[in-house]
């Protein structure tokens, strides 16, 4: 039987010519580098401007009268705490109230949602949702129709008002669709959402696959970084960030990642995966995820022991090293008797490192 091939990005191209260390993830072949490397990438989206291909990501478009209740009974979050044109962070769990997936709703219209999960769970979340139509609802999966542009930082805005100057002002977790020429003609519809897995500011735009190459190339010239998945990974990691199959997945919950304010305990209506959070909040959950912050270069590394006066208390879940500071960081799964402050060692491989025990994010 032949392997799955591996799904491109519209932009496929355009990180061949420009020399893209390209890596599968999540089914998808995307770029992980460029020659600057991404140390070079990671600092550029920290002082400047960096555009990222986050095209892998997925996108269900949910559409029609029941749409809103649809997505109230499957996730964790209420989205009547928002309204259309924003966007809000959710959860999808397992009946054991561990996380299937971490997502990001845009509220695009009244009647439309575009729920964006992580790259390899689009399917599970269309299974989540129900049927592809429901009386008078749709639930389409129109990933392939569109590329995902996220561009960060604290010039990211600056640079867009000369290039899709619509997006340029759309506020954190804000979305708005809008009509443009600015790419070519005929003119297009873009959704632009002030979100981002960086830490800085910026925003994300979906638009059609035919226009992706122009807006990369416009934005290339207007002097943005291009930036790979190796520097999305480092700056996530510094601003505290959860991975999907790192700090969230099969086994891990909403509490143990001490993210229960996604979580609409009196929503009038369940969701799965409910029973068993509020039976664990009641127990007290553990582990809990923390940082840890050691003193050394060296980069702590996912599986590792963390021991505090000798005893196993942990591991963790994602390290590397910190740019911005310099040091090792990690995020880490710790028993609930350990807490800030704590002086633990990390045994990276036979050597005991230490490291504080810190509440992310690393940085402000």
């Amino acid at each position: 039987m032949s392997e799955t091939p591996l799904k491109s990005s519209p932009l496929h191209d355009r990180h061949q010519a420009l020399h893209a260390k390209l890596a599968e993830f999540g089914g998808w072949n995307m770029p992980l580098s460029y020659p600057d490397g991404t140390l070079a990438e990671h600092r550029a989206c920290r002082s400047g401007s960096a555009v990222f291909d986050v095209s892998h990501l997925g996108t269900v478009r949910v559409e029609g009268p029941g749409a809103l209740g649809r997505l109230q009974a499957a996730f964790t979050n209420d989205l009547t705490k928002i309204q259309p044109g924003r966007a809000q962070y959710t959860h999808l769990l397992a009946e054991d109230g561990s996380v299937s997936d971490d997502i990001i709703v845009w509220w695009v219209a009244e009647q439309r949602f575009d729920v964006m999960p992580n790259a390899s769970n689009t399917s599970g979340v269309l299974a989540a949702l129900g049927a592809d139509s429901v009386g008078d609802d749709t639930i389409a999966d129109v990933t392939s129709t569109r590329a995902v542009l996220a561009v960060q930082g604290p010039e990211a805005r600056s640079v867009l008002a000369s290039v899709l100057p619509e997006a340029a002002d759309v506020g954190r977790f804000r979305v708005c669709t809008v009509t443009t020429e600015a790419l070519g003609a005929p003119a297009v519809e873009v959704t632009v959402a002030g979100t981002g897995y960086t830490g800085e500011d910026g925003v994300e735009i979906a638009l059609p696959t035919d226009r992706a190459a122009a807006l990369w190339d416009a934005l290339i010239a207007a002097g943005v970084t291009p930036a790979g998945l190796a520097a999305r990974d480092t700056l996530r990691l510094e601003a505290g960030l959860p991975l999907h199959g790192s700090e969230l997945g099969p086994g891990i919950t909403t509490l143990n990642a001490r993210l229960g304010w996604v979580v609409a305990w009196d929503k009038p209506v369940g969701f799965p995966g409910r029973d068993a959070l509020v039976a664990q909040r009641a127990s007290g959950p553990t582990p809990l995820l923390w940082g840890l912050l050691t003193e050394t270069r060296r980069p702590p590394r996912s599986g590792q022991q963390v021991l505090l006066d000798g005893t196993v208390v942990g591991h963790v879940s994602s390290g590397n090293f910190s740019p911005a500071l310099g040091v090792g960081i990690a995020l880490a799964f710790l028993d609930s008797t350990v807490g800030p402050g704590a002086k633990v060692t990390i045994d990276q491989r036979g050597t005991e490192v230490p490291a504080t025990v810190v509440k992310p994010p690393f940085l402000s």
